[in-house]
């Protein structure tokens, strides 16, 4: 029955953390997007006369190129904020951190910590967005891991 409960733990560890980090991205999305829509100039009239039309247009073409630019990583193709292998390496950071309550190392967390932060250090480094979203889903993916394998845990010793 013991091996059961720890098999169960493992997967749900593992394979079900990843829709409860995925929500939880989500929702910090919807959280930065009301914010931004918040911090959005409203309509402070009409634009100053002395600036021509056609200069305006071209800045705000010039905003939206910059922007479309820095919304590509330009090493990986992938939309700004989005770390490659992210799926697998969140699949494996929760196992980890599910065996280390198991086997009652949970010092052994903060090397899987570690490491994972390493290997991200120099996609992070250039990419607020990515940061942000790697702390973030590693928190959530974390906590769901300890949260699995603390509930395994206290079933193994009922």
């Amino acid at each position: 029955m013991d091996a059961l409960w720890i098999v169960l733990a493992l997967l749900a560890g593992g394979l079900l953390g990843w829709p409860v980090t995925a929500g939880i991205l989500w929702l910090a999305r919807s959280a930065d997007a009301q914010e931004q829509s918040r911090n959005q100039p409203g309509d402070d009239g009409p634009e100053p006369a002395d600036q021509p039309q056609d200069l305006v247009v071209a800045d705000a073409a010039a905003e939206s190129a910059a922007a479309s630019a820095a919304a590509i990583q330009p090493s990986t193709g992938l939309p700004a904020g989005v770390l490659r292998g992210g799926l697998v390496i969140g699949f494996l950071e929760r196992l980890a951190v599910v065996v280390c309550i198991l086997t009652d190392q949970p010092v052994a967390i903060a090397y899987v910590v570690a490491i994972k932060g390493l290997g991200r250090y120099p996609e992070l480094k250039d990419t607020p967005a990515a940061s942000e979203r790697f702390i973030i889903g590693t928190l959530a993916s974390m906590l769901w891991a300890a949260a699995v394998a603390v509930l395994a845990k206290w079933l193994l010793l009922a």
